[in-house]
């Protein structure tokens, strides 16, 4: 009877020792689970590849070995272009699907609100694309970072070629919502501090994907101006486009125009595409940098095809969460939050760091003209231009961000 208690006994410990084991084994096996949100049926051009990038990077990372020993797990869910849309999602995401980070969102009103979502439930959120200035200055919070160089960034990277050119009267047309009155605004703000007060504005705002193309050409030429800058883009830019080339409004007359030669709005116009506008864009095809090579030859062989804007932002979205949690050692928020401050991350643009003062990472754009070859728009005579030459000031930044 000694024996077989004692036999008991040490079977107890070896068995509680297994099952700990095998506890152990199955929590290193749950993925990480990122949570993505993103208006997919609003802005297809964009986030479709932006999709297709954030695919190539768990891909990448899975493979070898994943993050922390766990594999990445992608939660997307479509917020409908919608802000409130966005909070119910975000809520749906971490309660229910119980998702270790948020990140994604498109335009700046759904940006900000989940960015506030995020600051009342302190969860980590990578605001990937919105371009607002507010997301990181004036409503910037703990928890809420981003990858895309802002309103501001960009437009700062078209200034120099509008002052080149010298010009007194500029009309400007925008779509009436956050991205475009900011742009708007920092491209006023910087025309008058790197030119003159004598400089004269002309405003046009159009409803966002409702551009009345022709009635808004028509007033742009009553203003005889002598140049424009547009923040239009998707299919408002491509009206524009069509009935100003067939009013003659861009005849001798510049235009400066944000996003205008990312493919995603660039390819539908094909030999259409307004020859000689300053743009910001992206050359994918022309980018000879290892980093870019590698990144471009990933993700043709798996897609069949070649990336846009959006693919871009998709991958180095997914990369930069991956390799805060990997600082940090943890999917914790407050870790993250952490991590973040100061991070460098390899993109397929190169290195971006995301700054500790405003969370903002120094991710540039390229800058440059259209042209037509082949009978298809492309960019030309383009630079890179580095999103840390372009961030205001750190006196600004605490001037206008609330403290953590």
């Amino acid at each position: 009877m000694h024996g077989v208690r004692m036999n008991s006994f040490f079977r107890l410990p070896q068995a509680l020792l297994a099952a700990a084991a095998l506890a152990s084994m199955t929590a290193m096996a749950q993925p990480i689970k990122l949570g993505e949100l993103n208006s997919y049926k609003t802005f297809p051009a964009f986030l479709e590849p932006y999709k297709k990038g954030m695919e190539l990077a768990v891909e990448e990372i899975n493979a070898g070995g994943g993050v922390l020993g766990r594999p990445l797990e992608l939660v997307t869910r479509d917020d409908n272009g919608n802000a409130g849309d966005a909070v119910r999602v975000a809520e749906e995401l971490l309660a229910r699907e119980k998702v270790d980070a948020l990140m994604g969102t498109f335009s700046s009103a759904v940006g900000l609100a989940v960015a506030d979502f995020a600051r009342q439930r302190r969860a980590f959120f990578l605001a990937a694309e919105p371009l607002t200035d507010k997301i990181v200055w004036e409503s910037g919070n703990k928890y809420t970072f981003r990858l895309r160089p802002s309103t501001y960034m960009q437009t700062a990277m078209l200034v120099p070629d509008a002052v080149r050119l010298n010009k007194r009267r500029w009309a400007i047309v925008y779509p009436n919502y956050e991205y475009g009155t900011a742009a708007t605004a920092a491209f006023k703000q910087l025309m008058i501090a790197r030119q003159s007060s004598a400089i004269e504005f002309v405003e046009i705002a159009v409803p966002l994907g409702k551009i009345d193309a022709g009635p808004v050409v028509q007033a742009l030429l009553e203003t005889k101006p002598d140049a424009i800058f547009s923040s239009l883009f998707a299919a408002d830019l491509a009206k524009f486009v069509r009935e100003g080339e067939l009013r003659g409004l861009f005849r001798d007359r510049p235009v400066v125009n944000l996003l205008g030669g990312e493919p995603e709005y660039l390819d539908p116009l094909k030999d259409e595409a307004p020859v000689g506008w300053y743009v910001t864009g992206y050359p994918w095809s022309d980018i000879a940098t290892p980093e870019h090579k590698r990144f471009l030859q990933a993700y043709q062989a798996k897609f069949k095809d070649y990336p846009r804007q959006g693919s871009v932002v998709g991958y180095s979205a997914v990369m930069s969460v991956a390799a805060a949690m990997r600082k940090a050692k943890s999917t914790d928020a407050e870790k993250l939050v952490v991590a973040m401050k100061g991070l460098v991350v390899d993109t397929p643009f190169g290195k971006v760091t995301y700054r500790a003062l405003d969370h903002q990472s120094t991710m540039g754009a390229y800058v440059g003209r259209l042209a037509v070859k082949d009978g298809k728009g492309v960019m030309v005579d383009w630079k890179y231009a580095n999103g840390a030459d372009y961030l205001p000031s750190d006196d600004w930044v605490r001037a206008h961000r609330p403290p953590d």
